[in-house]
């Protein structure tokens, strides 16, 4: 039963079936199209207003609830709901393993269309909240309200804001207290740069105006105890700049490296920036398993240090090396898998397209005393081809972990063309992934499975695949 409310329909009693994609779950509609709803949670029962109709579904929100699910857990984060950043916190965690493997497995049969093993069981973070090495905040003159705050008459005070972008709203920022996805000095860092900023008058950044001092604050921190500072300011404003940097520094010792960019583009992107050390030095140090890698302001590096080490051995496992092999890393980025399989490998070629990142790889497997591993700059369709691979061997092994878009078609013909006996492909999305493992399928049998839950409370997952040459 529906009934018009403001043109817009509110569904009664509807129950919550499955999670779906980007975090959000779905329902059925009485006229059997499908309902996408945040902020529920399969099992609850829900009147849902819906404020989108397409052809084949609806998007809402539930505006009361009959019957809470079993699966439910009450949130720990006073900004859930509203920040967007961990859309899964009010699941238990049990259940948003059993989404996860279940995404992949319908990813992997729905678009893939191949035979395919029994899945090996999804591998759990073992932390489940302060687990992220890297965050980034955004500064504002104009922070998100609340809807009491919209319809307060009282004076709102200071507009101020330091934190995230509200979803699909790129100049709206919600102010955050606490968040609980990095461990601290991370909010006692955030909040103080704040608080100083707000004292002595620095201002905050105004998208549209564009204009103010401050515009972005990043954070990373290492499993080794070190933290790196980036603020980001839009004026060059050298005296304010200065007292901020030099407050920070003093406030908190514990900091590595204490860098700066002033950057007055339309964008906020670090990548073609010039960054400034302006305390310590200009990275930190990750380590694994006794290798160190450093991590600077522009490099890519798993979010989640912890898991990152986990999903390393799976793909270390699913390889397979017996000390004998090449192995090319497609994708390498600053070179981590590359260095973390060589010691059981003859030799290993990292393959990358940024070269900051190949910098960071060489530099890495020097400090690590490795001699076996080799990187190279360039655009995989076109550095992989016939000459590099006579140049450096043929593959063994390939270990290929591309990014969401998956590997492009000339790849995939080019790992066809050569046949190594086996490809372990990570990644952080398992239906382009299943896209490619359907082009590989005449060649190649998947022969192993395993997802990684990376970061817990959302809805992604990194999954892990061994294809062997048939």
């Amino acid at each position: 039963m529906a009934k018009k409310n403001t043109d817009k329909v509110v569904f009664h009693q509807i129950k919550v079936l499955d999670a779906g994609a980007k975090g959000v779950s779905v329902a059925k509609a009485p006229d059997g199209k499908v309902v996408f709803i945040p902020n529920v949670v399969p099992g609850d029962v829900v009147d849902v207003q819906t404020f989108k109709k397409r052809k084949a579904y609806y998007e809402g929100k539930a505006v009361h609830f009959h019957e809470y699910s079993e699966h439910r857990v009450e949130p720990i984060c006073e900004h859930f709901g509203v920040c967007g950043g961990c859309k899964w916190q009010n699941m238990k965690y049990s259940q948003q393993l059993y989404y996860k493997q279940n995404e992949v497995k319908n990813h992997l049969q729905r678009i893939g269309k191949i035979e395919l093993p029994e899945f090996e069981p999804i591998l759990g973070s073992e932390k489940q909240f302060f687990y992220r090495n890297k965050m980034e905040f955004s500064f504002s003159n104009s922070r998100w309200l609340t809807e009491k705050e919209i319809d307060s008459t009282e004076d709102l005070g200071n507009r101020n804001a330091l934190g995230f972008h509200i979803p699909k709203m790129w100049d709206k920022i919600l102010d955050i207290n606490k968040c609980h996805l990095q461990e601290d000095p991370s909010n006692a860092i955030r909040n103080e740069v704040r608080a100083f900023a707000n004292e002595h008058g620095l201002t905050f950044f105004n998208p549209r105006a564009h204009e103010g001092l401050l515009r972005t604050l990043m954070l990373r921190t290492a499993s080794t105890g070190e933290i790196m500072v980036l603020i980001q300011f839009f004026e060059n404003d050298k005296a304010n700049r200065e007292l901020l940097l030099d407050h920070l520094y003093e406030k908190f010792p514990q900091i590595t490296s204490l860098q700066y960019v002033v950057n007055n583009k339309a964008n906020d992107t670090l990548y073609d920036t010039d960054i400034k050390l302006y305390k310590g030095r200009d990275y930190i140090l990750e380590e694994m398993e006794g290798l160190k890698f450093s991590i600077n302001a522009k490099s890519f590096y798993q979010t989640n240090s912890d898991q990152a080490y986990e999903l390393y051995k799976i793909t270390r496992d699913f390889a397979g090396l017996t000390g004998n092999e090449i192995v090319y890393d497609l994708y390498t980025g600053t070179g981590t898998i590359a260095q973390f399989v060589s010691k059981k490998a003859k030799k290993v070629i990292g393959v990358e397209s940024v070269p900051e990142a190949i910098k960071d790889a060489k530099l890495n497997a020097e400090r690590n005393e490795i001699n076996n591993c080799e990187f190279f700059v360039g655009d995989m369709k076109v550095v992989f081809n016939d000459s590099f691979i006579a140049q450096h061997g043929h593959p063994d092994v390939i270990i290929t972990d591309p990014p969401r878009d998956g590997m492009h078609a000339a790849v995939i013909e080019q790992i066809m063309k050569i046949a190594p006996e086996k490809v372990v492909y990570v990644s952080c999305n398992s239906a382009t992934q299943a896209r490619d493992l359907a082009l590989m399928d005449e060649k190649y049998k998947v022969t192993r499975v395993r997802p990684v839950d990376m970061f817990p409370q959302t809805h992604h997952v990194e999954n892990v695949v061994l294809l062997e040459r048939r």
